[in-house]
């Protein structure tokens, strides 16, 4: 199967509302690998590795957000697979 690698950028109301955690829960139910973080303008940034469609299922994901999300606008640059995670993580 093709790997692949995201860099997602999530704005609307995507923080205060658990997307972080719940973004973590969706990650490892798929078995994708990375990060996801808050970051000071009120976006949620994550980066997120494996094979291509489960890549694109936490894609989709992002689109919807948690239960209490308003997600406004989803930015994704799709990069080369690095291989560089074991798992995925809340950073902060």
């Amino acid at each position: 199967m093709a790997k692949t690698r995201a860099h997602i950028y999530v704005s609307g109301i995507v923080q205060g509302v658990f997307f972080r955690a719940n973004a973590a829960r969706k990650a490892e139910q798929l078995g994708v690998t990375g990060w996801v973080k808050n970051l000071p303008d009120g976006r949620v940034e994550l980066i997120v590795e494996g094979e291509d469609h489960l890549v694109d299922q936490m894609v989709s994901w992002c689109r919807r957000g948690p239960p209490g999300a308003e997600v406004e606008d989803v930015e994704v640059e799709v990069l080369p697979y690095r291989g560089e995670f074991s798992d995925f993580s809340i950073t902060y």
